[in-house]
């Protein structure tokens, strides 16, 4: 989720003991490459080019892991697109079977939940 990732990039003190355990390997931080490409060209779209290059380059940097969208995911992200219709974007159903996949906490904007039911 490009918010999420925005946040994260912002310092945003609501994510700040996921960072902790992150930063201490109590925790591994997950994004799909569709996600990373959608904060890349929501960033162009609001902030500018420049920002969106160093956020990019930032998160390629760092302890996050960045799922290819392989065709297993992709068949899962499609699943959950056809149940959730409009009420998720199809970048959004990428961070919902990602964290379901990995057995993560997916982290959104306005809440965290640990899975999803299918």
């Amino acid at each position: 989720m490009a918010g999420t990732l925005a946040l994260l990039l912002l310092g945003d003190e609501r994510l700040s003991d996921y960072v902790s355990e992150i930063s201490h390997g109590a925790a591994k931080a997950y994004t799909s490459a569709v996600n990373l490409a959608e904060l890349y060209y929501k960033t162009v779209d609001k902030v500018g080019l420049q920002t969106a290059e160093t956020w990019y380059f930032r998160v390629l940097n760092s302890n996050v892991i960045i799922a290819p969208a392989d065709a297993t995911l992709a068949r899962e992200v499609s699943i959950y697109k056809s149940k959730y219709k409009r009420s998720l974007s199809l970048a959004d159903c990428f961070a919902m079977a990602l964290s379901i996949k990995e057995k993560a906490t997916l982290l959104t904007r306005t809440a965290t939940s640990r899975e999803r039911e299918r």
